[in-house]
């Protein structure tokens, strides 16, 4: 199946979904999701597997519907179509989304395991793993990414305040994210070369991840 663009009404439909998340308008509308958005991103994952997928498994796309059991906010359908290359959660990540702001790529670690964290941290203090990470982000800044991610107001325990690289180290999960809002491109093929273009650009952070931090060997709740 080859990518030519997510579908005319791709962000239409998630407009919609915003202000209507309910039952009804998904079952009016599911064939528009299906045809314009889960079509083309599973075509879009195929196409960017052979270059990605080596050490960090097959693309996936997840599922629309929202987990709320133990949510505060019950709407049952997300509103946003993500889809991601990755080994296991927190391990890098070659991830892509679309929704009505348009769409987003990313990589690095969205989630922390307590075991990866500690493996993070590890390195993130270690010569020259740490150094190399601050380089590896300096660089993405440089290229219009966004360094993000949860991180504590103080000092992690077992680490001095002074640290040159405490703000890593404060970190609970770090990642990198670019944004282009609705255009042309996203209904096209070029929409495939900017999330390659972007990928690549994120691969240096992933496979430091992947090194230095990996899956976690912890039992999935």
């Amino acid at each position: 199946m080859t990518f030519t663009g997510f579908g005319e009404y791709a962000i239409d439909f998630y407009d919609g979904l915003v202000v209507d998340n309910s039952k009804p308008y998904w079952e009016d509308n599911v064939r528009t999701y299906r045809e314009d958005v889960r079509a083309p991103m599973e075509a879009l994952l195929a196409e960017l597997d052979a270059e990605f997928s080596d050490g960090f498994g097959k693309g996936k796309v997840f599922r629309p519907h929202r987990d709320v059991r133990f949510a505060k906010d019950k709407r049952p359908y997300k509103t946003h179509c993500g889809g991601v290359i990755e080994q296991g959660r927190g391990g890098g990540a070659y991830y892509v989304e679309v929704s009505s702001a348009g769409l987003r790529v990313g990589g690095g670690c969205f989630h922390l395991a307590t075991d990866q964290l500690a493996n993070y941290r590890r390195a993130v203090d270690t010569e020259p793993h740490g150094p190399e990470l601050e380089r590896i982000l300096a660089k993405l800044r440089k290229q219009g990414w966004e360094i993000k991610g949860d991180a504590l107001k103080t000092k992690p325990r077992g680490y001095d305040a002074d640290h040159p690289r405490i703000d890593l180290l404060r970190h609970k999960s770090l990642y990198a994210v670019k944004l282009w809002e609705p255009d042309d491109t996203l209904h096209e093929r070029g929409c495939l070369d900017r999330v390659r273009k972007s990928w690549r650009q994120v691969r240096a952070f992933n496979e430091w991840a992947r090194d230095h931090v990996g899956v976690s060997e912890l039992p999935r709740r």
